[in-house]
């Protein structure tokens, strides 16, 4: 590692070079009343003059520092070169002699200034090499908190704001309820009143028939044959008065709720009671390592993926494929194609169920995991997903045998991709995105753009495009860099409020991603051109939160507030 100039020492050089005159030869020793550095031949040579073989002449690093020259303000011919040690004051030899420093002890001064240079030196190198490195290690460490801090804040009001849209919905379909429920109780008390009002009118009509009849005979100018005379009691039956009952109309009893048993039913922010850990410093990040050759199998993968590529093309419309219901989740969050076009399919409550194209469940296992693309399918068919909790991704084989597969070192893993072009593994953590080799080890890390801006908040979801670039999506954006880490686009949809979650690539480069709150899948060319709303609400579409291309080139759809997943035929 490079050293920044405050760290090279003042007096640092290439070599240290012997001070007599035409000498070359390297420093190896120091003459302290000449102050002059020396080579052996040289100091041999100083050594045997008669005027400066009595010089102390010592190893370089334990020489003495030349004091810097200083006239004596009292006698202005002579250096200040001595200490009074009972005064603690500077001074020349000819103070020495005077009365006020009879009696006193002295010391040379540059025998003081050489030990307390070589203190200030070690002083300066222990801030150079120690303190200044660790705190802005600290320094750094603090900034990522507040950028997690940050996005964790973000993150829980994202799914405050999931809850609140869900209890609304469900408040939504109840009161869609209690209304059909009112509208098919009025429709029978409807029924029932033009049933009792026909009744009373079919009895109006015999009471006037009645009065018609008796008018008849009241008019009548014959007595022969009237009723009136010869049965009167037979033709005056009047039907009794038909009965009728009153109608008993519902009653609402409203909802008593308080805020409070709003928020049982929403959850509660709370600080948990747990003591924070001391900082500690991280080790330094290794370079990405060089990509690896393709092998022959996969060139041939390539140029098959080439071939349907060329034949491939969007449809005009979307079509329904099939639909089937996952069984053992609370919604889909999020959706991993394994081998054979089977499933793991996961919800917010960490379960995470495997079926087969018919939603059969083939496997469960419980994790740590929610509202995150939090688990992968390696091109080996092993399934790889994130114990966030612990800071650990965790492999499953195909034989179920369950391994510790990367430490992420303190960092918070969030999502997750094993790349279709190289097997790399890409992980989302909390502000960066880290790139692992087969085998999980660690080859480069992308935080920030050429501006030195921050690329990610929450990479909740994470996903690879046909050339490379790595696609994410942090709620309030779709971030996309390419292979080397450079920033090339960020997409934050067509409307004023939006939340995108689940993303993925197609064969053909576009980058698909569901908008949680506009209900709809967006579709974007590879360079985040916007193209269409793939989806919406009129293909019945609500909550869409992930999505995958399967090995046939159909989409499937998980939505957050149904374990039902569905299949689109988008591609022609």
């Amino acid at each position: 590692m490079a050293l920044s100039k405050s760290q090279i020492p003042p007096d640092a050089q290439h070599y240290l070079v012997c001070g007599i005159e035409d000498c070359e030869r390297n420093c190896q020793f120091y003459c302290n009343p000449c102050h002059q550095p020396m080579c052996e031949q040289c100091k041999d040579t100083h050594q045997k003059k008669k005027k400066t073989k009595n010089h102390e002449v010592v190893p370089y690093q334990e020489r003495k520092r030349q004091i810097p020259v200083e006239k004596c303000s009292d006698h202005p011919t002579k250096d200040i070169d001595i200490l009074c040690d009972e005064c603690n004051v500077p001074l020349c030899s000819k103070c020495s002699t005077m009365p006020v420093h009879k009696g006193h002890s002295f010391t040379d001064l540059e025998t003081i200034y050489t030990e307390k240079t070589v203190a200030c030196r070690q002083e300066v190198q222990k801030i150079q090499t120690y303190f200044v490195p660790t705190a802005n290690g600290l320094q750094k460490e603090i900034k990522t908190d507040a950028t997690e801090i940050k996005a964790i804040m973000d993150n829980i009001r994202s799914s405050i704001r999931d809850e609140a849209k869900s209890l609304k919905k469900l408040v939504d379909e109840v009161a869609s309820d209690n209304i059909e429920q009112v509208n098919k109780m009025e429709e029978s008390l409807k029924e029932m009143l033009q049933s009792q009002d026909k009744t009373c009118q079919d009895y109006i009509s015999h009471l006037e028939d009645l009065v018609k009849q008796f008018q008849g005979y009241l008019s009548s100018t014959q007595l022969q044959n009237n009723p009136i005379i010869f049965s009167l009691t037979e033709h005056l039956k009047i039907r009794p008065i038909p009965e009728t009952t009153k109608p008993v109309p519902p009653v609402f009893t409203a909802g008593q709720y308080r805020k409070e048993d709003v928020i049982k039913l929403l959850g509660r922010v709370t600080v948990p009671d747990t003591k924070p850990e001391n900082r500690k410093i991280k080790p330094m990040e290794t370079a990405p390592s060089t990509p690896l050759k393709p092998t022959g199998k996969q060139r041939k993968q390539d140029r098959e993926k080439s071939d349907v590529k060329q034949t491939l093309s969007l449809s005009s419309s979307v079509t329904k494929v099939r639909e089937y219901t996952v069984p053992g989740v609370d919604g889909v969050s999020h959706v991993s194609l394994g081998k054979s076009g089977r499933l793991w399919v996961s919800d917010k409550k960490g379960n995470l169920v495997q079926t087969d194209l018919q939603g059969n469940q083939l496997h469960k296992i419980q994790t740590t995991g929610g509202f995150e693309g939090y688990h992968t399918v390696t091109q080996d068919g092993d399934l790889i997903y994130i114990d966030k909790n612990n800071e650990v991704i965790h492999r499953i084989t195909l034989d179920n045998t369950i391994t510790e597969f990367i430490k992420t070192g303190g960092e918070i893993p969030l999502s997750i991709h094993s790349s279709h072009i190289n097997g790399d593994i890409l992980v989302g953590m909390i502000g960066k995105v880290t790139r692992y080799n087969k085998t999980g080890e660690e080859i480069q890390n992308i935080e920030w753009d050429y501006k030195g801006q921050e690329l990610y908040s929450i990479p909740n979801y994470i996903t690879e495009n046909i050339n490379g670039d790595i696609c994410t999506s942090n709620l309030n954006k779709v971030v996309v860099v390419n292979k080397s880490g450079q920033h090339k686009f960020s997409y934050s949809g067509q409307g004023s409020e939006f939340d995108y979650r689940g993303l993925c690539t197609d064969l053909l480069g576009h980058i698909l991603v569901c908008d949680f709150y506009g209900d709809t899948v967006d579709l974007l060319d590879q360079d985040g051109q916007f193209l269409c709303q793939l989806l919406t609400n009129q293909q019945g579409v609500t909550c869409p939160f992930s999505v995958c291309v399967d090995d046939e080139n159909n989409l499937i759809v998980g939505q957050r507030n149904t374990n039902t997943v569905t299949v689109y035929k988008y591609l022609q």
